[in-house]
């Protein structure tokens, strides 16, 4: 596998641009040997002050920013309702795009995303980082290794809002597992008066509940329950992710993200739970960077399934002083969100297709559309796949 550098521009000045892209790319290990070329903004003040943050040149025209920097991936960050636009513009001027959450707002925009990159041999990667997230990835591999069998139903349980939630939910099935049917349950409710923490305000507040149930092809259920005041209130706390195999369960619970894993298998003689335990191996004893999540399962067969960060050692401060080599740590959501760009370095540089892609992340957001159309005929069933025609919200 070629180890050329993978030019890389980001389009789009919103706010991850600055606090997560830029950072991300400048503490990837050197043999990644990835490179911020240059920005892209709609307006001139938004682009250069991006452009001077992260050191690079800042343009306000895309064909001119391709010509002069000639990168290879575009890693489109931009207001919420021009994702789905501005994915497309990145890929129609030859890029291949890390895409940030949903796809698009509309199925009709996923599908004329992924037909443009599909005709110009382009890879498409989208930014879902929930289940890349260290103590997801290894429930993953315990799950991978045939220690619970089959999954057979997965819940999520407030562990993330929309295409997340589901996405999390999923990953516990396999994502080559099929839906086929989703009925959902969407209604409003007061609240009483509170802190609402990511506004910094206080009072009454309206909360929309979204609950349904996914059926699968191959029999599996999976659960979903979401609350819109899920990530900043305190009557909304709880935050849960489960599953129920064949040969054991796992059941994440707790408040915010003080959260506790219980994984169990079956103990010898078959009458009592045998607990996995989890352990976050760091780079000091006293503290340091995540090397890797240790999962001892008490099987005399695989006693240790270990998930390894990738990231862990040489992760940079962004702009050190002339001459520092200063380590920094990542928490769980950054060695997430370069799990997704490295997943479309990974494929640009092979031609394989990236580990999640575009059309899982299409139908993350068709399970989720298809919860609120259920809910608007009366929680009706919706069957799977859904005509993107038809799409009404």
């Amino acid at each position: 596998m070629s180890k050329e550098p993978i030019r890389v521009a980001i389009i789009g000045t919103a706010r991850r641009s600055e606090y997560y892209y830029g950072p991300v790319i400048a503490g990837l290990p050197a043999d990644a040997n990835v490179q911020l070329v240059a920005v892209w903004g709609r307006s001139e003040a938004s682009a250069r002050r991006l452009g001077e943050q992260l050191g690079v040149p800042w343009y306000t025209d895309l064909d001119r920013l391709v010509r002069e920097t000639a990168p290879q991936i575009g890693i489109v960050s931009v207001t919420y309702s021009a994702n789905g636009a501005v994915g497309l513009m990145a890929v129609e001027h030859g890029l291949h795009v890390l895409l940030e959450t949903p796809i698009a707002h509309k199925l009709s925009e996923a599908d004329a995303i992924i037909a443009a990159a599909e005709a110009r041999g382009l890879k498409i990667e989208v930014a879902e980082q929930f289940h890349r997230r260290p103590r997801e990835q290894i429930k993953l591999k315990l799950i991978e290794s045939g220690l619970f069998g089959k999954v057979y139903s997965s819940f999520n349980d407030f562990a993330g809002h929309g295409y997340h939630g589901v996405s999390v939910m999923r990953s516990y099935l396999g994502f080559d597992a099929k839906p086929v049917s989703v009925v959902g349950v969407v209604e409003d409710y007061a609240l009483a008066p509170h802190a609402a923490f990511l506004s910094d305000s206080f009072g009454p507040r309206t909360e929309t509940q979204e609950h349904g149930i996914i059926r699968f092809a191959g029999g599996q259920i999976g659960i979903y329950h979401w609350t819109s005041v899920g990530y900043d209130s305190a009557l909304r706390w709880w935050r849960s992710s489960r599953f129920l195999a064949e040969k054991g369960m796992g059941i994440t619970t707790g408040m915010g993200w003080d959260v506790k894993e219980e994984l169990t298998l079956l103990a010898p003689g078959g009458e009592a739970p045998r607990r996995i335990t989890l352990e976050r191996r760091l780079e000091r004893t006293d503290g340091g960077a995540l090397m890797a999540m240790v999962a001892h399962t008490g099987d005399p067969d695989l006693p240790i399934v270990r998930w390894d960060n990738p990231f862990c050692h040489e992760v940079k401060h962004w702009h050190p002083a002339p001459g520092s080599e200063v380590s920094t740590q990542w928490h769980d959501d950054e060695i997430a969100v370069a799990g997704c760009l490295m997943s479309l370095v990974d494929a640009v540089r092979s031609g394989s297709a990236p580990t999640y892609g575009p059309h899982q992340a299409r139908l993350d957001q068709e399970i989720v559309l298809a919860i609120r159309m259920s809910s608007m005929q009366g929680g009706q069933p919706v069957a799977l796949p859904i005509d993107p025609a038809a799409q009404t919200i």
